[in-house]
Parts: structure tokens; sequence; C-alpha cells
């Protein structure tokens, strides 16, 4: 599938595989996602005019608000960074930290760039790999007639023959525990420190302690080691002299210049309300919002791969705002957020449909965990409808964690088992979860307000 044209329709298929309901906000997303698309195909003279339509979500903890950005950038093969705004009102924080959310963008672009630049030689890299294991188990000898201490047609037929008899004991891994003496490259990256620098940004120091790094020599040194272990170490050393890095930065600084995605949590953390207005806090929190808007509205930031425009990076936000309003924040900043969207509070039947439907969802993980041990898992039907009321008690009993509650209630409910196996739960059994085990394990827990609160 070309997951760079999919329709907004198929974006939102993509989406419900792994996430239950929450609908406006997945046709917003997918609408934002192919605008992408748009933009890239449009013409030349207006491409750059436009701008993407960030996103910001509202909602409790545990709706589906990360895990729908975070599927999002899966689905698009899009570089992803999630930051909590609430960082950046912590002890120590200065003005140019929040660029660091962008520096981070660029890494992880950078990664996957080289990802899939290194899937894309490691044909080649093996295959040279493989010659020079050979050359060092069975050098190669050349026919030369000026010389008659060289070796004869016989000689050197003999050799090729060797040489891919051996050839095919590699490829079989019967080689494998043979050891050989190869050169690796020494690399050093020495812990540089600068003092009395007085304030400096990430990326300069950056910049800084590589350019320091590479002053010092890395000379090339012998180790003895299996055929095995000299295969990865070459097939590093050969991937990385066969990658372009300079055409990876390049290529990582317009990917994430055109496709990045940052996803900026707890921005109402950062928001003041009517209340706080005048205190110190909210002196603080409205600089971070400052401090974001030309980042989210689009400026240049440095990096030690270049330099990159966040005009066209895509922003979603999220908050539960629970305390604060999204008026809260600065006019300036709610503006650079044009789209926004409510999402629903979880239901029991919407629990019924997380803990079943889902690609990975938790019954199918926990399956795959106990077969991994040879131990047959099933749920009843009533036993499903139990686990989701008791997420919803808990829930309304103690703190609203939305979906996140039933990670915990099912781990109560199968840690047990999972400690048990497979000394005493042995390969070749199934156990059937049922109505009746889920209310002795986690009726007296819901009855039990205070060690509930602290249990689950």
């Amino acid at each position: 599938m070309d997951t760079q044209s999919l329709t907004p329709f198929q974006i939102v298929q993509e989406l419900d595989k792994y996430i239950v309901g929450q609908n406006d906000a997945k046709k917003n997303v997918a609408i934002a996602l192919r605008n992408r698309w748009r933009r890239m195909n449009a013409a030349d003279d207006i491409k750059n005019e436009i701008v993407p339509n960030n996103i910001l979500m509202i909602g409790a903890t545990g709706v589906g608000k990360t895990e729908i950005a975070r599927r999002l950038a899966k689905i698009a093969k899009a570089p992803f960074v999630k930051v909590e705004a609430s960082k950046f009102t912590e002890v120590g924080y200065v003005g140019r930290d929040v660029e660091s959310m962008v520096r981070d963008l660029v890494e992880q672009t950078v990664r996957m760039v080289k990802q899939e630049k290194t899937e894309s030689v490691k044909e080649k890299a093996a295959r040279i790999v493989e010659d020079l294991i050979l050359d060092i188990l069975i050098p190669p000898l050349k026919e030369s007639k000026k010389n008659i201490d060289t070796p004869s047609r016989e000689d050197v037929e003999q050799n090729e023959q060797t040489r891919e008899r051996f050839r095919e004991k590699l490829a079989k891994g019967e080689l494998d525990n043979r050891k050989i003496e190869i050169q690796v490259s020494k690399k050093t990256n020495p812990n540089i420190g600068i003092m009395g620098a007085g304030p400096m940004d990430e990326s300069a120091l950056m910049n800084i302690q590589e350019m320091l790094g590479g002053m010092v020599p890395k000379g090339p040194k012998k180790r003895k080691m299996t055929i095995s272990d000299a295969r990865k170490s070459m097939m590093d050393e050969e991937v990385d002299r066969l990658i372009d890095m300079e055409e990876v930065k390049e290529e990582a600084l317009v990917r994430a210049e055109n496709s990045g995605i940052i996803f900026i949590d707890e921005i109402d953390k950062i928001a003041s309300n009517s209340s706080d207005r005048g205190s110190s806090g909210s002196v603080s929190r409205e600089g971070v919002q400052r401090d974001l808007l030309p980042v989210v509205e689009g400026s240049a930031v440095s990096t030690k791969y270049g330099t990159i425009n966040t005009d066209h990076v895509l922003f979603i936000a999220a908050g539960a705002f629970h305390f604060a309003k999204p008026s809260d924040l600065i006019p300036e900043l709610q503006g650079r957020f044009p789209i926004r969207v409510e999402l629903d509070n979880l239901t029991q039947e919407d629990f019924v449909r997380i803990l079943k439907e889902p690609k990975n969802s938790l019954i199918k993980q926990y399956q795959a965990l106990f077969q991994a041990e040879g131990v047959e898992l099933a749920f009843t039907s009533e036993s499903v409808d139990k686990i989701a009321e008791t997420a919803m008690i808990i829930n309304d009993q103690v703190e609203n964690i939305g979906a996140r509650r039933l990670h915990t209630i099912m781990s109560q409910l199968l840690n047990d088992y999972l400690f048990r196996m497979p000394e005493e739960v042995p390969s070749g059994q199934k156990i059937e979860i049922d109505g009746a085990l889920v209310d002795s394990k986690l009726k007296t827990l819901v009855k039990n307000r205070d060690l509930s609160q602290y249990i689950l």
C-alpha cells in the first residue's frame, strides 16, 4: 500500500484498526495528512503558501489523543516526536529550549532515513563482507605468465573451487564459530565538556563536541573474533561506507520540513486561567506559550544537521483542559491551532470494544504472551463485560484515567498465571477466564475504595 497517497477515508480505516471511536478526531487528522499530499502536488507558485491546519485535541486522559497522533505518523511513515508542554515550565527552563523538540524531530528523521538507506545497501554490503571473510580464510590466487613463481591456471582454478565450497559453508553458517582476525575501526567518542562558556544552546554544544571528537585520531586495530561476530562488525562498517551521510542529512531535513509531526501533550498545563492571572506561575506559563508561538507559526531552527524551517511541520496539541479552557491560551497561539476536536469520554461499551477489536488489543497481547509458553488463553463474553464494568467503576470511584485502567486491571487479573508459568502451568494447558474468576480477583478491590486507589 502506498501510504503517501492514502485518501482520508482510507486513513480513517487504518486508524480504526487500532483506535475505537473518536470518529471526529480521526476525520480531522486524516484530512490534515491528506492535505500534505495535496500540497506537494499543488502548483509550484502556491505550494509554499499552503500552511498546515494544526490541530488541538481536547479530551480526558486515556481517551486516545496520543494514540491517534502516533498511529497517524506510523500510517504516513512520517517522523514523529512527542513532547510534554509542562516540561518547559520546569526549573532551569530557558526560552530556547522549546526548539529542542524540532531538533529531536530532525534526529528522528535522520535515523529513519539512515535506516531506509541501510536496508537498500544491506544486500550489497553482505556480498562485500562475504568476499572479505573469504579473502581471510582462502586468499585468492591470480595467474601470471611473467613469473615462474606465480600460481598456474590449475592452482587458480583449484583456489576458486575451494573458495566456492567455503562460500557455501559460510551461507549455511557452518563456519560461524571459527575465529578470524579482522581490522576494525577504533571509534572514539570522548565526553567533552565545555567549561566557562556561559549560556549555550543545545545545537551549538553538540556541534562543538562533534568537532572536537572528530579531532581525535581513529586508527584501525586488529581483533580476533568468531566469523559470526566478525560478520556483524564488518557489516556495520561496510554499510556506513556505502551510505552517503551528506545525502542522508539533506533528505532528512527536507522530510522533516514537509512530513514531520510534533505532538505537544499537556498544553493545558501552560494555559493561564483567569484566577491565576498575575501570579508568578501564570507569567511563566504565558512565557512558554510565547516561546512556542514562533516555532508553531514557522521559523528557522538550527540543528547540527543544518537549518530546518517549521512552516510546514504539522503540530498536534492535546490537553484535558479540566482546570483551564482553550480560550485561556494566548490568542496568537490559539490562532495557530485552527482545528479543534473534542474527544468523547469512553463508555463501558467502548471498553469492551477496546479489549477485543483493535489489532493490538490487550486480550490479543496477553494471548500472545501465554502462547509463548505454549498455553492457550481464552476469555468468555461475560468476563470481558465484567472487566469493562470494573474499569468503569474504578474510574468513577478513584480517578478517571480512561482506557489506561484496563492495563492495570488485566495485569491484576493475569499476573498470578504469568508468575506460575511454566512450572505450575505447563505447556499444552488451556486457561479460560470467566465471569466468576473476574469477580473473585477484582471484586474486593472495587468494594474497597482506598485499596483500589493504591493498587489500581
